[in-house]
């Protein structure tokens, strides 16, 4: 058995489904038989099937320790996961508006909120370090991993929009240069923020909004049949990263963060004000133009990217207004 030496170790279980899950991948495959109808009938936006979904996903990135490889193909495992993914993706249908309309959808992004109350207005505004510390904890499931998940849509694309993906892409992932990877850039921030940089460090402190949003990069990424909302996800956040990131920046300076940290966002800013144009023009652009029947599905991705971001900032802004954390243990 081979694992990647930087394999993060399985998490706590949050419920039947995610106990299911981890208690299977602690054994040889094919395991034991795992509840399929409790996938079914389970909270499509709660803790537990968010982290056995989560769990399932993590197999095709790093793995985790002391657990087999030949799990990621594994049938039954397979099988499970798709009940699980059919749960999580009905529900996000349900919450999405079916339109067809990307320029609309697409345009509507870049209307800023006024007054602003999002996540980063209030970072940047009145948010304390503990709130900031909070949000890269939250943030590293994701950024720890940053662009890995859309990588899987290349293949899947033709012609000009496959180049300008990937030339996306290329700039993700530091532009050839390791110290530059977007993904090292965010351990940086989370060292120099006197947090821990490890993979999935933060995962057992996380609620299921922020773990959903990973999920659905994995699932887009992962299912041929759903390449335009992959498209279409990652359309959006390039769309709305740089004028957050622009806050988030302004939002370490007024607490004299270190440069590493306020690097990260600013990167971000320069970077994704010209991937906005590039998503736009040349990715969605010419995926339509060969794929015209794609076009709900890159609405249904940008929906649905707004609709989890949605459920993300009110558990973030719920909490810290009342005063309270917003993870699941409260950082030292």
């Amino acid at each position: 058995m081979t694992v990647m030496t930087d394999a993060p170790a399985l998490p706590t279980p949050r419920g039947p489904l995610s106990a299911a899950v981890v208690d299977a991948l602690g054994q040889p495959p094919p395991g034991p038989v795992l509840p399929l109808l409790q996938a079914r009938t389970a909270e499509p936006f709660g803790d537990d099937l968010a982290l056995a979904l989560h769990t399932c996903y993590e197999l095709h990135y790093r793995g985790f320790r002391d657990t087999s490889p030949e799990w990621e193909w594994e049938p039954g495992l397979l099988g499970f996961r798709r009940e699980l993914e059919r749960t999580f993706l009905d529900a996000l249908r349900a919450a999405t508006g079916g339109s067809d309309d990307v320029s609309g959808v697409l345009d509507d992004l870049l209307v800023e909120p006024v007054p602003g109350n999002g996540v980063s207005h209030f970072l940047r505004d009145e948010g304390e370090w503990w709130q900031l510390g909070e949000y890269f904890a939250h943030r590293s499931i994701y950024h720890l991993k940053e662009a890995d998940p859309h990588a899987w849509v290349i293949p899947r694309l033709q012609g000009r929009a496959k180049a300008a993906l990937v030339a996306v892409e290329f700039d993700e992932f530091g532009g050839g240069h390791g110290e530059r990877v977007h993904a090292r850039l965010f351990a940086d921030l989370l060292a120099d923020a006197g947090l821990n940089p490890g993979y999935l460090h933060y995962l057992d402190d996380v609620p299921a909004p922020q773990i959903a949003l990973v999920n659905l990069m994995s699932m887009l990424g992962l299912h041929r049949g759903l390449r335009g909302a992959l498209v279409g996800h990652f359309s959006a956040a390039e769309i709305t990263t740089a004028p957050s990131a622009q806050r988030l920046a302004d939002a370490l300076r007024r607490h004299g963060a270190g440069q590493a940290s306020v690097h990260f966002f600013t990167e971000h800013v320069e970077a994704d004000a010209v991937h906005e144009q590039v998503m736009r023009r040349d990715v969605i652009g010419d995926l339509l133009d060969r794929e015209p029947g794609l076009a709900a599905d890159v609405v249904f991705g940008i929906e649905a990217t707004g609709v989890l971001e949605g459920r993300l900032a009110e558990c973030l802004l719920g909490a810290w207004r009342r005063g309270e954390s917003s993870l699941r243990h409260p950082l030292p």
